[in-house]
Formats: C-alpha cells, sequence, structure tokens
C-alpha cells in the first residue's frame, strides 16, 4: 500500500476525508457556481426541523429513529459547510 492511501486508513477524521474528498469538486468550480454554492442557505423548515432535534438531543430524548435523522441532517451540513469553504476559495479575493 502506498504511504498516499494509508494515511486514509490510519487515524483520519471523517472530516478530514471529507475536505479530500471535496477538494477536486470545488476545483471544478466556475467562479458564478462557486458563488452560488457560498449562498446556499438551508431552508427554514429543515432549520427549524435541525433545531427541534438538537434540543431533543440536548435534552437526552431523542428517539433513535430521530438520533439517525439529526446525524444525517449534521453530516449533510458539514458536507456543504466544506463544500462552501472549497467554493469560496476559487473566488478572487474581494478588495475593500
Amino acid at each position: 500500500m502506498c504511504p498516499e492511501s494509508s494515511r486514509y486508513h490510519k487515524g483520519m477524521s471523517a472530516a478530514t476525508a471529507l475536505d479530500g474528498f471535496l477538494d477536486p469538486l470545488g476545483r471544478c468550480l466556475d467562479a458564478e457556481s462557486a458563488r452560488r454554492v457560498v449562498e446556499l442557505r438551508v431552508a427554514p423548515p429543515v432549520q427549524q426541523r435541525i433545531d427541534t432535534l438538537a434540543e431533543r438531543a440536548n435534552d437526552g430524548v431523542l428517539t433513535s429513529d430521530e438520533a439517525a435523522e439529526y446525524e444525517a441532517l449534521i453530516n449533510a451540513a458539514d458536507f456543504i459547510s466544506i463544500l462552501k469553504i472549497k467554493a469560496r476559495q476559487q473566488l478572487p479575493p474581494i478588495c475593500m
């Protein structure tokens, strides 16, 4: 096994692996696509559901189905956050 691929098997966090996975995708974005990704916002009903699940998680009363839903939503948010960082890196710097 080559050293590059072995780092994906030992001690790499999911966030680090996801970052490496999304890096090539970020480089594929043109300026308009990158700007649109950066401007993505969570729909209010989805954010309300995340907030409700977060509160239930903090109170320790999530059902197993809710816990799975909450985890999926958090994973999706992490994915989008890293993609937004990659998209922002493709945009020219803003001069003020």
